[in-house]
């Protein structure tokens, strides 16, 4: 089923909290957002038969679960060593950062092209709800942002760029809501009301230049969030037991 874009960014695993699991497809989704919110922690090697009992299930549905999970890069399969989760380090980090910049700023000029007035307003209104949402918390404003970003890619009409920003929010959802609870109060809220504008006049160029300064993460920013993660993780993960309904 396609999401809305003005869908909140918590997985299904919010719907699967205390559930029991009887399809790959349920257990897929629940060790996915274990991967996504470090319920399972950084580089961990995963012992399929404690976790298996973890949730209830058999190794074959979980076998199947963690396989998709490594060749949608959730996770990494090492030869005979089977499956660990993805470091939480600042090259890492910082590839995908720059990674989404490029295929947002890629989108953007796109939609500068093709974009509708009605997908347009569209726009607008998420983006005056990214400003309406700076007194809340910051799920509610990671979700704020993630629905103005994939509706501004949706308006480039490319289902692959689409498919690889939903991609993307998921593998950085942990670190950008690290980002913006702990962070400094930003003007990325305003931006996006500029962006719109930009769209609206067809300015390709400036909208590309605002994108990537709004999007960019220097390496020293992103060690200092990913300090801020490790603490989080090794102190409760509030974050995953509020996503996933469970202790550490």
């Amino acid at each position: 089923m396609t999401r809305s874009p003005g869908a909140d960014p918590e997985p299904a695993a919010d719907a699967l909290a205390g559930a029991p699991l009887r399809s790959a497809d349920r257990v897929y989704a629940r060790v996915k957002a274990m991967a996504v919110f470090y319920r399972l922690r950084p580089s961990e090697r995963i012992n399929e038969v404690e976790l298996a009992r973890r949730l209830g299930v058999s190794r074959t549905p979980l076998r199947e679960a963690l396989n998709r999970l490594a060749a949608e890069g959730f996770l990494e399969a090492t030869v005979n060593r089977g499956y660990s989760v993805l470091p939480l380090d600042p090259k890492r980090v910082l590839t995908l950062y720059e990674y989404r910049a490029t295929l947002e700023i890629g989108a953007l000029r796109l939609a500068a092209e093709r974009a509708d007035e009605g997908g347009l307003d569209q726009l607008d209104a998420l983006a005056r709800r990214t400003q309406h949402s700076t007194g809340q918390d910051a799920l509610a404003q990671l979700a704020a942002d993630e629905a103005f970003h994939t509706h501004l890619v949706a308006l480039a009409d490319n289902a692959e760029m689409l498919r690889s920003l939903r991609s993307l929010n998921e593998r950085m959802r942990f670190i950008r809501w690290i980002d913006l609870d702990k962070g400094q109060p930003g003007h990325w809220t305003d931006e996006h009301a500029t962006m719109v504008a930009l769209l609206r006049a067809r300015d390709a160029g400036a909208g590309a230049a605002l994108m990537q300064a709004h999007i960019a993460r220097r390496l020293d920013r992103i060690t200092e969030m990913i300090r801020a993660g490790f603490a989080e993780i090794y102190t409760g993960n509030t974050l995953a037991a509020r996503i996933l309904g469970d202790a550490a």
